[in-house]
């Protein structure tokens, strides 16, 4: 769970969420499992603890996503939950299918 951190106290982030809907923040610098990254998602900096280690660039869970779920980053659906996923937990082709990949032949 995302525990809010004082904005004053704030002056460094390790990762961006663009939007107040979004289920993932993406990772500003290589980012060790057990670390407990700072996100920042507007004026607010909150902190979630990283269950994997996670490269730069790519996408970690702000709060628990269940199987089956849409995922959202930027403020829009980039797919759907392939398997439950936890907090902190590293989001990748592994448990997330792309719904604008995904085509009927």
């Amino acid at each position: 769970m995302m525990a809010e951190v004082a904005a004053s106290a704030a002056r460094r982030w390790d990762a961006l969420s663009i939007h107040a809907d979004d289920d993932v923040a993406v990772a500003l610098d290589d980012l060790a499992a057990g670390a407990h990254a700072r996100v920042r998602c507007g004026d607010a900096i909150a902190e979630v603890a990283l269950q994997d280690a996670i490269a730069l660039g790519h996408k970690f869970a702000l709060h628990a996503i269940a199987r089956g779920s849409p995922v959202r980053k930027y403020g829009e659906q980039i797919g759907l939950a392939s398997a439950d996923i936890a907090t902190g937990a590293h989001v990748h082709v592994h448990n997330l299918v792309s719904a604008r990949a995904r085509h009927t032949p």
